[in-house]
């Protein structure tokens, strides 16, 4: 790893620690043995999202398959909402019920799926909600906000450091929405499971891979 010069820090997230959350709730709710994932470029940051999603699914449920594809391996993997589409539609016909996803544009495509099949995907980064209301799980989001907060609050106290800073469920960098919105979705012991998981992540008993 290269460390970044003392003027510069790098703000990197724990993806795999939102994704187990999403995985376990995936497998919670999904009423199904077979939950969804579907990746836009084929490329290790992706496969964080992935690690972390299966071990979530496996942790709350050991017999569940994951069924993982991605879009393709050039940038343009992001932006494809026909091969989402079209990949999604064939993941919900094999009986599963939940697709998580984590490839751009290409997602919207999954969601048109999800839509059409009347089942159910897990939006990525921000709340995506209001793409496909009523057909959203729930959303694994970055905060953003909480990092760049943390970046301005150390160069005003004069404690900036250069470096890498890691954000994960402890910092508030990851996590997953829960809402007026999806609360139907989410009853209070499934939600109650995912709270305790967070605390076991956080706390250090659960290592994610990623």
């Amino acid at each position: 790893v290269v460390q970044p010069p003392p003027n510069l820090a790098a703000l990197k997230f724990r993806e795999e620690q939102g994704s187990f959350l999403v995985g376990a709730l995936a497998a919670l709710v999904g009423q199904s043995k077979r939950v969804g994932f579907i990746g836009g470029m084929d490329i290790p940051l992706i496969h964080k999202f992935e690690a972390g999603y299966r071990a979530g699914v496996r942790h709350v449920c050991p017999d569940c398959t994951v069924i993982a594809q991605y879009a393709g391996v050039t940038p343009e993997a992001f932006r494809n909402p026909g091969r989402g589409k079209e990949l999604a539609l064939s993941q919900y016909q094999s009986g599963v019920n939940i697709i998580f996803h984590a490839s751009g544009s290409t997602g919207l495509g999954v969601f048109e799926a999800a839509r059409s099949s009347r089942k159910l995907a897990i939006g990525v980064d921000a709340d995506q909600y209001s793409e496909a209301p009523g057909f959203i799980l729930t959303s694994m989001v970055k905060g953003v906000d909480a990092a760049v907060y943390d970046a301005i609050r150390r160069a005003k106290d004069g404690s900036f450091r250069g470096g890498i800073y890691q954000f994960g469920l402890a910092e508030g960098g990851v996590g997953y929405v829960y809402d007026a919105n999806n609360r139907a979705l989410i009853s209070d012991p499934v939600r109650a499971r995912l709270q305790e998981l967070q605390g076991q992540i956080v706390a250090g008993s659960i290592d994610v891979p990623s």
